[in-house]
């Protein structure tokens, strides 16, 4: 499958996720939820572990950088990120605080272009105004 349907797919769970974090916020605090949401993380890592085993082995053998890194990336989005988003979605509109927590690509594109080298276009130039001009018209 190609990366832009993959992409569509994230877009698609990441989108249905917040309706269901909504109704279970309304009757708890966001860190317990955050506490509750990681052991569905956990729960759903187990079925990968039960059908995927090799996954797990290239785990297992990942070099200790890139091991590094992406944990420093799951406790940035998964802990850290997702405690202000818990915080937001608790108290504000599902309409209104998903959109703009989903403006992070902003942040994506200007990381990319300083520490990656990737290249400005009009299109990314275009894509990151929208995004700015969503969440100045949300706010």
């Amino acid at each position: 499958m190609q990366p832009f349907y993959w992409a569509l797919l994230t877009a698609f769970f990441w989108g249905a996720a917040p309706l269901f974090e909504k109704f279970g916020l309304s009757k708890i605090e966001p860190f317990p939820g955050l506490i509750i949401r990681c052991l569905g993380v956990i729960l759903g890592l187990i079925l990968v572990v039960i059908f995927r085993s090799q996954t797990v082995k290239e785990a297992i053998v990942a070099k200790p950088q890139a091991a590094i890194f992406i944990m420093l990336g799951g406790i940035l989005a998964s802990v850290v990120g997702q405690m202000f988003f818990y915080r937001a979605l608790k108290f504000g509109e599902l309409s209104k605080v998903v959109p703009v927590a989903a403006g992070y690509p902003i942040i994506s594109f200007i990381l990319g272009v300083l520490f990656l080298s990737e290249k400005i276009s009009i299109a990314k130039i275009s894509g990151v105004g929208l995004i700015v001009l969503g969440t100045i018209l949300l706010k």
